[in-house]
């Protein structure tokens, strides 16, 4: 755990988003960042409740959740060491009705939201950069939505993986295929069936909720077009981004 500024600025620079800051901006932050360790299934916010922080993913995963009356939900997008997790509040609300979950334990850096809602209104370098992160979040949105209705099981798995290897480092995920069910809002027996296929094709390996990318160029070829394009467009809005 962090316990210097020396350890938090190491720390920073490992989430693309803060990393892209003016250094005077980012350390004007330093202080104000919290480390918090992200425990797998833990909500860091809640549908309709009023926004206290905002997220910046280290090495963790936190989905965005739709939730229904009937108590299913569905993963509208992903944020991990490429974003942050409360991007509502700069957008003018203090609520939102999705619910950010914790998918992937790991660490992360939160700050209170008036110093985030402070600083957009007042920093235009901060505005703008949250502003191309909101719109490259959007995209991802957007085309989660059309992935759902158009494209196969198969093909969103493989999407999936690859957008969470994308926030991760490494090559190894830790998801139960209950877990990777919620977030595609599927059946688990077809992730079941969709998880072996890929395992028979060699593009990866599963043993009790461990996922070892055995091919990634392989999956990026089985993947449908809307990987690509969420890809391709949080490079042109955040160029520097080192995910590959």
């Amino acid at each position: 755990m962090p316990n210097s500024s020396i350890d938090l600025e190491f720390r920073a620079s490992d989430n693309h988003l803060l990393a892209c800051l003016p250094p005077a901006i980012l350390a004007r932050w330093l202080p104000e960042l919290e480390w918090v360790s992200l425990e797998l299934g833990q909500v860091l916010h809640e549908t309709g409740a009023r926004l206290t922080h905002v997220y910046f993913p280290l090495t963790a995963i936190v989905s965005l959740l739709y939730p229904m009356e009937n108590g299913s939900s569905a993963e509208i997008a992903t944020v991990g060491n490429d974003g942050m997790v409360g991007f509502a509040l700069i957008l003018g609300g203090d609520t939102t009705p999705s619910r950010a979950v914790v998918q992937s334990a790991g660490g992360g850096l939160r700050m209170g939201a008036e110093l985030m809602k402070h600083d957009f209104n007042a920093v235009p370098a901060v505005m703008h950069l949250m502003l191309r992160f909101t719109q490259a979040l959007i995209t991802q949105m957007a085309q989660t939505a059309v992935c759902n209705r158009h494209h196969s099981l198969d093909q969103r798995l493989c999407r999936w993986l690859l957008m969470s290897l994308d926030r991760l480092k490494g090559g190894n995920l830790i998801m139960t295929q209950e877990l990777i069910a919620n977030m595609l809002g599927v059946r688990r027996e077809g992730v079941t069936e969709a998880a072996h296929k890929l395992q028979l094709a060699g593009l990866i390996k599963y043993v009790r909720g461990h996922i070892t990318v055995l091919n990634r160029a392989g999956l990026e070829r089985r993947a449908c077009e809307c990987y690509r394009r969420v890809h391709d467009e949080y490079q042109r809005l955040l160029p520097d981004r080192t995910a590959t």
